[in-house]
């Protein structure tokens, strides 16, 4: 098969389909922003998901993975330094906290919510431990009250990793507002 031949192939889940109202959204988005700023639409954007999930303010990056990358350097890990990941993820979850030079601990998951413990945290915690990771799923909240007392204790940094539960919610609040 020809190159050019390539784009004649349907792709299932490729191909974007736009009616006209979303094509003048995007064609408004586009015009409006620059590279430096998100624009209009994406100030209301961070407006609304900070009200949505009951934060003061969000900030929106291009993907939960930029997002991480900002989490991991905000925390202020370096080489020397301990973060608690859960086992069970995304490798995009690690990655950045790995480049921080800190050493990553893998936390055993509950076998019935497949999420982060605050017991398998306790377990995993040293004098050099300065964050811990949270990975919501499947539209699932982690215990965070037994997660947040344990940070407390040991005075953690609690990062939310929510791309895999969006608007859960824990006890009255959304996924991503409590850590």
């Amino acid at each position: 098969m020809e190159t050019a031949d390539l784009d004649k192939i349907e792709m299932p889940g490729v191909q974007t389909r736009l009616t006209s109202e979303e094509e003048q959204a995007l064609l408004k988005v586009l015009r409006e922003g620059n590279s430096l700023a998100t624009g209009s639409e994406g100030e209301a954007f961070e407006r609304e998901f900070a009200d949505f999930i009951g934060c003061p303010d969000a900030v929106a990056v291009s993907s939960c993975s930029a997002a991480l990358e900002l989490a991991a350097i905000l925390s202020g890990l370096e080489s020397g330094d301990e973060v608690i990941i859960p086992a069970h993820t995304f490798c995009a979850t690690a990655v950045p906290f790995g480049r921080t030079g800190a050493t990553i601990r893998w936390a055993d998951i509950d076998p019935d919510t497949r999420l982060i413990s605050a017991a398998s945290i306790r377990s995993l915690i040293t004098e050099r431990t300065k964050a811990v990771v949270i990975v919501h799923l499947y539209g699932l909240a982690a215990d965070m009250d037994g997660i947040m007392a344990v940070a407390d204790e040991h005075d953690l940094i609690v990062i939310e990793d929510c791309a895999q539960a969006p608007g859960a919610h824990y006890n009255g609040r959304r996924t991503g507002s409590i850590g």
